[in-house]
């Protein structure tokens, strides 16, 4: 990328050239995007006067452009342009290729690429004419200013969706805050550690160091909350230019991904509702596909899913024609609102009536599905035509394939074609790794290549349900931007939950992660990747880099942090990333020539080893250079089912990129975490978008039991990528792609189940301290005090301007924090010793939940108390204090007047434990009070145990000398 010390433009390949100061040329001086002063020019003289890369306007330098030497000529970059075949904003890797072709060599220094390329341009070159009429019909390739000048009003050519940044007003201050709290922690740390308690000095320092954890916790957690964004998007624009009236849309196509495993489990109503909506979303049926992923090859599933499309041929035109929100029908029909607001049909009540009944009669033969599944038959199930079900051994079983919609003879009733529909369950086979939830959804992206290959890749778990219909639009305002989708990877929208009590009694929505932390890392380079509700770019999910971002040249291994004591580490990086860059090279190649034929393109995917990245399949590889989408041309339609079997083989992702490289990643049961950290690790950003309604709503554990469980398999996930290779405390440092703050955030993902460690040892305190009359705390001074009140007065602060600019209650905010001590003494700390020993020792350990009835009545769900040994913890450390406060009184109550001043600090401690984990003791109790006897006995025998240990041992008291104390005693003068 560099030659004598000028960097090449990204779009032309040549030198960016001088300033009138003899300096390189740069024209966006906010990301430093290499373009030479010609292809400026021409952007100018365009209209375009924004950064390529950013976005960021050029502002004044933009419209004075006269005063440094041009090195090329508009004519010069014209014809360049044309050459490239008029490749415009939308061609992803138009700024890489130029780069690569010209520089990227192989390991003996030879080119790979550019004698080839030249060749097949000039054989290229005689058949331009013939090119130029089909080119006219792909609209996207075509830059949107151009295309739509004369055709579309003024508001089409306009962004899609721009950023709002908080106000000043709101966000100096909140800065300001964190930086004198910062000084505070500072100040407040020097004078702890250099006033030690003598008389307790192991309290002393057990207390320093969980407070500098916590400390460094909130470090991580606070910083990439440095630069909070809103986003608008303007789905109207997005009509405007890409719905043109009288002419086909050219709106992408999105394949929408949903994942089950256990019917049992995952009851099929909700998942048929999931698909029900997505159906009936708000956007050309042309354009939607459903893939839904059958991971534990259940006929149930199978024939649920029968009777959904069945349902979807009267449910999708009913939907499109009342504009109904939401889409899924048992949510639809479960408001508490006036249905007939905003509707002015006569006949909609008749036929929502009658939809409404269809539906009822809908969800009797869904549950007669599910009752008849109760008892598995000895023989195994049978389909109708009395055939085996294939899937009767869900660990042995071939792949399965069924398209159930999307054909010309699955209309509705009104005679409209619907979004196709799949129904895919992958091979599985004894001895083969099948990488759960990740090796499913990577089998879903290969299917999905073969029979639609949509360029963008929706995927919702299967009690998500889409509840907004545009937010498939919406994702499109930042997808389908010239500007800001060039290097976006994936839109996520935020998680909304139904079904949960008013309270949040256990922090189920996670408002303040949602709301606060999201817009905070939307202002870096993106949010992180939460699992479902989130729109992919399919070209980032195979491996490849942001197309204005440059290659690294194999001498980058200087950018890392370690190159000097880890050099083959960060050469092994630089290598994979040369490899990487070397494929995308090909595959731009190949897209570039139209004109070569079937033993050509044999020879050339033999030749560049696709198969050892992307498998053993022509069809998909060829269905990876359409960058577009579509399937080609060039394939037989027949025998896309057979393709697509054979990519679902259980034995296909062996030798290949597959899981390390490409798709969802593997080595965790987080595999959303680590998937968006290594496209993030490549330079792809992301966005975060909110729309007014939420676009997708699901259900919530909200037992205490199992909410438990559900964060202790998030922090088992944590804890396990934290050990592994892809750890972001060492990976990815090569080349300088992700931020700093970035990577502070995604450091902030993996550490915090660890918080538990000194979180339970820091509630142990309080108790501790009252049982033995000693506190960690020495006689305060009045500098003392003044840097404590400031301490606290800053934490409140804090808390206040980050709920002004977020909009977040101080309600959720308190449950957050809550949950926070009670999820950190007790799922956080399993999930540290379950990981250290499935990572280490190979054991795993699962706890198992044995569930009791519940009641009867809204929320009953809540009141469920169900035996799990992560409750053992939180419920001893509630027994320990509280006997604690009761010793504490009792001395205070035999030790006079002047034990009682130093007794309420040590029960304001102690008070402070209690009151964080009030809703996990209120939880534990039950609607009547009743807490399960097993983990009453087992907490009050350890808190037992441990109090009587501590007496006869008491290793945090100083033990006075014995020589010294008879000696005192001698003189005592009696």
């Amino acid at each position: 990328m560099m030659q004598s010390g000028v960097p090449l433009c990204n779009t032309c390949g040549e030198q960016v050239g001088f300033d009138a100061n003899g300096e390189a040329f740069v024209a966006c001086h906010d990301c430093n995007f290499p373009i030479c002063k010609a292809c400026f020019d021409f952007e100018i003289n365009e209209g375009r006067r924004v950064c390529l890369r950013c976005g960021t306007p050029y502002l004044g330098k933009a419209m004075d452009h006269g005063d440094t030497e041009v090195l090329g000529n508009r004519s010069t970059m014209a014809t360049q342009l044309s050459n490239s075949q008029d490749v415009g904003l939308h061609a992803r890797h138009v700024s890489t290729v130029s780069t690569v072709d010209s520089d990227l060599v192989d390991e003996y220094g030879n080119p790979i690429w550019k004698n080839r390329v030249e060749s097949w341009k000039e054989k290229d070159k005689k058949k331009k004419k013939k090119k130029e009429a089909p080119q006219v019909e792909h609209g996207p390739q075509i830059p949107q200013e151009q295309h739509m000048e004369e055709n579309q009003p003024l508001d089409a050519n306009e962004p899609l969706s721009r950023v709002i940044p908080v106000p000043k007003t709101r966000l100096s201050p909140y800065r300001t805050i964190i930086i004198i709290r910062l000084i505070i922690l500072g100040l407040f740390f020097h004078y702890r550690v250099t006033n030690p308690v003598d008389s307790a000095y192991g309290l002393w320092m057990t207390s320093i160091i969980c407070e500098i954890w916590f400390a460094f916790s909130w470090v991580l957690d606070q910083f990439p909350k440095w630069s909070p964004i809103n986003r608008e998007t303007y789905i109207d624009r997005l009509s405007a230019r890409y719905e043109r009236e009288g002419e086909t849309s050219e709106l992408a196509a999105v394949d929408f991904f949903v994942s089950t495993v256990d019917p049992l489990k995952e009851p099929p109503l909700i998942t048929a509702n999931t698909v029900l909506s997505i159906l009936a979303v708000d956007y050309p049926v042309d354009k939607v596909s459903c893939y839904l992923s059958d991971d534990g090859a259940a006929m149930l599933t199978f024939e649920s899913l029968v009777e959904t499309a069945d349902f979807a041929r009267k449910w999708v035109p009913f939907c499109k024609k009342y504009a109904i929100e939401p889409r899924a029908p048992e949510f639809y029909f479960s408001q508490k609102i006036d249905y007939l607001k905003d509707k002015v049909q006569p006949s909609f009540v008749k036929e929502r009536r009658a939809m409404k009944r269809d539906y009822e009669e809908f969800k009797i033969r869904i549950n007669a599905l599910v009752a008849k599944a109760q008892k598995t038959p000895e023989e195994g199930w049978t389909m109708g035509d009395g055939t085996p079900w294939p899937g009767n051994n869900p660990r042995d079983h071939p792949g399965m394939i069924q398209v159930f919609l999307g054909s010309s003879g699955a209309l509705d009733i009104e005679g409209d074609i619907l979004p196709r529909l799949v129904y895919v369950s992958r091979e599985k086979r004894p001895g083969h790794q099948h990488h759960k939830k990740a090796g499913a959804e990577n089998a879903l992206v290969r299917v999905s290549a073969i029979l639609t290959n949509a360029p963008y890749i929706l995927n919702l778990d299967c009690d998500h349900y889409v509840n907004n219909s545009k937010a498939v639009r919406e994702a499109m305002c930042f997808l389908m931007d010239p500007v800001v989708g060039r290097d976006l990877c994936y839109v996520q929208f935020p998680q909304r939950f139904d079904g949960i009590d008013r309270s949040d009694r256990y922090a189920n929505r996670n408002t303040v992660f949602f709301d606060v932390n999201m817009k905070g890392l939307d202002g870096i380079q993106g949010p992180v990747y939460v699992g479902t509700g989130c729109v992919f770019n399919r070209q980032a999910l195979y491996g490849y880099s942001p197309p204005s971002m440059p290659s690294l040249p194999k001498s980058s291994s200087s950018c890392c942090c370690f190159s000097s004591k880890k050099p083959a580490k960060d050469n092994s990086e630089v290598y994979k990333d040369a490899k990487r860059a070397e494929l995308e090279a090909a595959i731009f190649n190949l897209r570039e020539i139209e004109n070569y034929d079937e033993y050509e393109r044999s020879m050339l995917i033999s030749q560049m080893s696709f198969e050892k990245t992307f498998g053993l399949s022509s069809v998909f590889i060829e269905s990876t250079l359409m960058e577009n989408g579509g399937v080609p041309d060039t394939v037989n339609p027949s025998t896309l089912i057979k393709e697509a079997i054979h990519v679902i083989s259980c034995g296909y992702e062996e030798k290949t990129e597959w899981g390390k490289e490409i798709g969802w990643i593997y080595g965790s049961v987080t595999e959303d975490i680590l998937t968006g950290f290594k496209m993030h690790c490549r330079g792809w950003r992301s966005v975060y978008c909110m729309p007014l309604r939420p676009a997708f709503k699901g259900s919530a554990p909200i037992n205490l039991s199992d909410r438990l469980h559900q964060v202790l398999r998030w922090a088992l996930g944590s804890v396990e990528i934290f050990l592994s290779r892809h750890c972001p405390l060492w990976y990815g440092f090569a080349g300088g792609r992700l931020k700093w703050l970035q990577r502070m955030a995604y450091i902030n993902t993996i550490v915090y189940p660890f918080t538990s460690l000194p979180l339970v040892a820091y509630c142990s305190l309080p108790a501790i301290c009252l049982l033995t009359g000693k506190f960690i705390i020495p006689t305060l001074s009045n500098l003392a005090s003044a840097l404590f009140l400031g301490l606290f007065l800053s934490i409140i602060i804090t808390s206040v301007l980050e709920l002004r600019w977020s909009g977040v209650s101080i309600e959720d905010l308190w449950r957050n924090e809550q949950f926070w001590v009670i999820g950190g003494v007790s799922a956080h700390l399993f999930a540290v010793f379950q990981g250290f020993l499935k990572m280490l020792a190979g054991i795993d350990t699962n706890f198992t939940v044995t569930a009791k009835a519940a009641d009867d009545a809204e929320f009953g769900e809540l009141y469920i108390v169900k035996w799990t040994t992560v409750l053992i913890p939180p419920t001893t450390l509630i027994v320990v204090n509280l006997v604690g406060v009761v010793a504490g009184f009792s001395d205070a109550l035999s030790g006079g007047y002047e034990t009682w001043g130093p007794l309420f600090g040590k029960v304001f401690f102690a008070f402070w434990v209690i009151f964080h984990l009030y809703p996990f003791l209120k939880g534990l109790m039950g609607r009547q009070n009743r807490t399960p006897t097993i983990v009453i006995l087992w907490s009050v025998l350890l808190a037992s145990v441990f109090s009587l240990v501590w007496v006869k041992i008491n290793p945090f008291v100083n033990r006075p000398d014995a020589s010294a104390l008879s000696q005192a005693c001698i003189s005592i003068d009696c």
